[in-house]
């Protein structure tokens, strides 16, 4: 499990027309996570975590929040979803969709939000009728995530519109789904972070600092087999051990992808 991360809220040094925006944000973090909300002045952020004691800042810049810690940053950012979009709206597959089976109004349950580029394409693909629920464990990533996908604009209205309707909630999945009725959601997915990562970069890094390294277990498996309705899916590189330990017989995907889904059909 990942250890307890001590973190402070302040603005940057500078918001110009976002100032009040910016203070606002603050502020309203502050309350909603219980940590300082710190007057910025002059000092960078490094002297402001060693100032504070603080693993992390978060940030709120342009009415958007960052959380800046040693290893990187972490801001919302979509990814590849405005591509995929885009190919979805060309009568392309998409992969997520495929395993996840996919259709107009189904309720999707994303057990690993990170930074919510599939939950933003699991909600284009389940439409206005549908609904996608990302749950995330830790405090600080479902602050600067959530935000993001509340406030942040998209390339195009689709990617907009999926934005808003995803709900995320800050807690521990398996503790959420034994919370769960029975077939109360239509698809259950994971996506645990890789030991390996398939690549390095500032915001992955700070990603992987906060995120919970916990594999998972048979029984939050279990759990997600009975919420599920009609399939459980989780993405794995390609060659993960994982699929195996866990039961997911079947193996969707790419041919070529470095990642694979497996998937329980229900």
């Amino acid at each position: 499990m990942t250890a307890a991360i001590s973190a402070i809220v302040t603005t940057v040094r500078r918001g110009q027309r976002y100032t009040e925006a910016n203070r606002a944000l603050a502020a309203r973090t502050a309350e909603m996570l219980g940590i300082p909300n710190v007057p910025r002045g002059n000092d960078s952020l490094e002297e402001l975590r060693a100032a504070y004691g603080a693993d992390a800042v978060l940030v709120a810049r342009r009415g958007l929040l960052t959380l800046a810690a040693a290893e990187g940053e972490l801001f919302f950012h979509p990814g590849m979803a405005h591509l995929r979009i885009k190919n979805l709206l060309r009568g392309h597959g998409d992969h997520l969709v495929s395993a996840l089976g996919i259709t107009a109004g189904m309720r999707i349950l994303d057990c690993t939000l990170g930074t919510g580029a599939d939950a933003i394409i699991e909600s284009f693909a389940a439409g206005d009728t549908g609904s996608v629920t990302a749950l995330e464990s830790n405090p600080l990533i479902a602050a600067v995530i959530a935000d993001g996908l509340a406030h942040a604009l998209g390339d195009n209205y689709e990617m907009h519109a999926a934005m808003r309707r995803i709900t995320v909630h800050c807690t521990d999945a398996l503790a959420y789904l034994r919370a769960q009725d029975t077939d109360s959601y239509d698809a259950v997915y994971f996506d645990p972070m890789f030991r390996r990562p398939l690549h390095e970069s500032a915001g992955m890094n700070a990603l992987r600092i906060l995120a919970d390294m916990r594999a998972l277990t048979d029984e939050t498996i279990a759990e997600a087999r009975r919420v599920a309705r009609c399939r459980v899916v989780m993405k794995e590189r390609r060659e993960s051990t994982e699929f195996a330990r866990l039961g997911f017989a079947v193996i969707a995907g790419g041919r070529y992808s470095r990642v694979a889904y497996g998937v329980m059909e229900q």
